[in-house]
């Protein structure tokens, strides 16, 4: 790509994360140009389809995501590894607005645009799952799809309004549920305070 229709094409991107992040995945592409200063013809050669524009911006979310777990595997205790890639999950998919259902149906559909992101960025997830299970800090009764659901719904709690407050509260509870404290994993440890 020559070096104007590059800045073009990052322009457009930061544009549209702008516009998505204010309005969502659903957000009007004739409002994401006009507010780039082009035309919709320009924004279409350089992203065909809405899912085209969306892969283009969630990439690179996606990607880091999954380099984070990696790191993540290599430097931290399996259930704070665990914790924290969860955290940060929800942030990026709250980020944009409507963005879970895009993924959903797009690990669901391997035509999709966004599939291989989002399944490199679910297996993840599931590896660092998989290695707390292993070290017995975290309930062995739910896999990768089953996590992926579960951040899905807290993101989805950060897009309403009446629930946001809540969030916070709701993710140390689901995250309580998923992992399980050094204690209770040996029998002879006193009970872990109710939290």
């Amino acid at each position: 790509m020559r070096a104007d229709a590059r800045k073009n094409h990052d322009h457009l991107l930061t544009v549209a994360g702008t516009v998505i992040t204010e309005q969502g995945v659903d957000a009007s592409l004739r409002d994401i140009a006009r507010r780039a200063g082009v035309g919709l013809a320009t924004l279409i050669r350089h992203f065909p389809t809405r899912e085209a524009l969306l892969e283009a911006l969630l990439r690179t979310s996606f990607d880091e995501l999954a380099a984070q777990a990696v790191a993540l595997e290599a430097s931290a205790r399996p259930d704070d590894a665990l914790a924290s890639w969860l955290r940060d999950f929800v942030a990026c998919a709250h980020h944009y607005r409507g963005v879970v259902k895009l993924m959903v149906t797009a690990i669901e559909d391997p035509q999709s645009a966004l599939h291989a992101s989002c399944v490199a960025m679910r297996t993840a997830g599931t590896r660092l799952l998989t290695r707390a299970q292993a070290e017995g800090l975290a309930r062995i009764d739910i896999d990768g799809t089953d996590l992926f659901a579960l951040a899905g719904s807290l993101a989805w709690l950060n897009d309403q309004p009446s629930l946001a407050a809540r969030s916070d509260h709701l993710f140390d509870v689901v995250a309580s549920a998923i992992l399980r404290s050094p204690a209770s994993v040996d029998d002879t440890a006193a009970p872990s305070p109710a939290r």
